[in-house]
């Protein structure tokens, strides 16, 4: 049997070609302009390509409060579903919002299916969006002890915590009470 054969019998057994049209479809990763995820997402949509956004809920002082806010799980990224033998990486390119579909020297990057279901199975099957767990179960008024720095090995009170790096505490350093702030690494429950 000739290999054009082979190919040509492989291609028409119905079979075959579902496992070729499911091989053929992969998540490419896409770099956009800075803060451009949405412009990118929407317009490649547009031109009818499957985008996957993944969207993260944190919190932000704005005005002086505490408020959630919605901004990108990867900055400058999104992930394009295609099926090579349908649509063209060339179109995606040229779309606004987008710098580039990333490579690693001459192959495009390609997220593997079991990453993408992955991300998508931790967000929240209701909004879709990701909400970070904080690392430590400290509550406020909790001892802690601070590690590194200056302050190495002194114990000091839990205020809050004043954004996702850096915390509030209560020291009792010469006879007074001062607040300082540390970076989250920094404290360790006793």
């Amino acid at each position: 049997m000739s290999a054009a054969h082979r190919i040509q019998s492989i291609d028409s057994d119905p079979d075959m070609m579902h496992l070729n049209a499911v091989r053929c479809s992969r998540w490419y990763v896409v770099m956009t302009k800075p803060l451009a995820e949405v412009a990118a997402k929407v317009n490649l949509q547009n031109q009818g390509y499957d985008v996957y956004f993944p969207q993260l809920v944190r919190k932000r002082i704005f005005k002086g409060k505490w408020r959630n806010c919605i901004s990108a799980l990867f900055p400058r990224y999104v992930f394009v579903q295609l099926d090579i033998n349908r649509q063209s990486l060339a179109p995606i390119r040229s779309t606004k919002g987008v710098s580039c579909v990333l490579r690693f020297g001459h192959d495009y990057a390609v997220m593997p299916e079991e990453v993408i279901k992955g991300i998508l199975a931790k967000a929240d099957p209701a909004t879709g969006l990701h909400h970070l767990k904080s690392r430590r179960n400290i509550n406020p008024g909790d001892e802690v002890r601070l590690v590194r720095g200056m302050f190495d090995g002194l114990m000091g009170l839990f205020e809050r915590e004043l954004g996702e790096d850096r915390v509030s505490v209560l020291l009792g350093i010469l006879g007074r009470q001062v607040t300082l702030t540390f970076p989250v690494a920094e404290i360790e429950l006793p």
